[in-house]
């Protein structure tokens, strides 16, 4: 293990998993090293990085934001500091940072744009740069997950990870948890008489049950499938499951309408990805309710009535990513209550790089709720 005041000697490539075509296998290569980091950036030894069912669909090509190809697979890493550049000697939330801390990084905000300084909306950042988006061709070059080293831009967020959390549940707050985070963040408060319907049992719906229970809500339920992923929601905070397998939404709906009173939930949130849930959400969700969008980030379509939105006066909330305020608040959740919720539960495969195409089939097939890619 690095300690604080070691000097680390860099080397001049990184082994990282590389996507150069749409739908092949990713492929291990030797990626450029700098020779040290800019003004403000840091570069680390990637301690570990977890599989996110975008990082799969990168792979297909079934994303609707832009890639620059060839790019590093992988975002949601943590790791260890191993050179600090002039003036980034704290982190975002002016903790000192020194060669051996662990930390995490985000994507960059200008500061400067509309979005960054009026609205102050930085995951809307015009300027916006996203590891696992940029081309390896052009310098930093390590601007991805899966690899042995990673490049913490000037731009980007970064906060050293609370010593109680280990490297796989720190990844988790790289991103899944983060993107919870900001989405509670975008939707507000929840009063304890309110009652909350979650579609989608993946990570980001499980972590979800457990900041809506802890949050205060009266009854959490998580609607989605397989069983094992429904019983993991129970134990992240979940009152409630429904299976979307072998059963109608007429059943659930009717069931989610005895809970609350013949209303329905007054919050609905969506973890799934598949358009169609957008739709049953707008059914489910109590006339004035609010029904918050995360998952829908692939390219797939959908139908529905707007007249539904009008006539049950639905406030409909969409919430993209998360900055470095989203990071920090994920770790310091994930800190309070490593107790008494089993955040590592979540983690249900440990790989090595070179298993990065199995990792990401078995997360494709769901066999896998978080695969663990682990570089040390």
């Amino acid at each position: 293990m690095l300690m604080s005041g070691d000097k680390v000697r860099l080397p001049e490539f990184s082994r990282a998993a590389v996507v150069r075509q749409f739908g092949q296998p990713v492929k291990i290569e030797c990626v450029p090293v700098p020779s040290g980091p800019e003004p403000g950036a840091l570069i680390v030894k990637t301690t570990a990085c977890s599989i996110c069912g975008t990082d799969v669909h990168l792979s297909r090509g079934n994303l609707s934001l832009a890639v620059d190809l060839p790019v590093i697979l992988g975002h949601e890493m943590v790791g260890r500091v191993v050179a600090i550049g002039e003036g980034a000697e704290r982190d975002s939330a002016g903790q000192k940072l020194a060669i051996g801390d662990r930390i995490l990084w985000t994507h960059t905000a200008c500061g400067h744009c509309f979005f960054c300084t009026v609205a102050r909306q930085p995951t809307l950042c015009e300027n916006r740069r996203a590891y696992m988006y940029e081309n390896i061709e052009k310098p930093p070059y390590l601007l991805g997950g899966f690899s042995e080293y990673g490049y913490v831009l000037p731009e980007s967020g970064r906060v050293r990870v609370p010593d109680n959390l280990d490297d796989g549940v720190a990844s988790l707050c790289s991103c899944a948890f983060r993107s919870v985070m900001n989405a509670f963040d975008n939707l507000g408060g929840i009063e304890p008489s309110e009652h909350v319907a979650i579609q989608g049992a993946g990570p980001l719906g499980v972590l979800a049950a457990a900041v809506a229970r802890v949050n205060g809500a009266r009854t959490v339920s998580v609607i989605g499938a397989p069983a094992a992923r429904l019983e993991l929601a129970r134990d992240f905070g979940a009152t409630h499951t429904f299976s979307i397998e072998g059963a109608r939404h007429e059943e659930r709906l009717a069931a989610l309408r005895e809970i609350t009173d013949g209303r329905g939930p007054d919050i609905v949130m969506e973890f799934t990805g598949h358009p169609d849930a957008f739709g049953e959400g707008l059914d489910i969700v109590r006339r004035g309710g609010r029904y918050l969008t995360v998952g829908q980030l692939g390219s797939g379509t959908t139908t529905f009535s707007p007249s539904t939105l009008v006539k049950k006066n639905i406030r409909v909330i969409g919430s993209f990513s998360g900055d470095v305020k989203s990071y920090w608040k994920a770790l310091q959740f994930a800190s309070a209550h490593i107790d008494r919720i089993p955040f590592g539960k979540m983690i249900t495969g440990r790989f090595s790089l070179d298993e990065v195409n199995t990792a990401l089939e078995r997360m494709h097939a769901l066999q896998e709720i978080k695969p663990l890619i682990v570089m040390e």
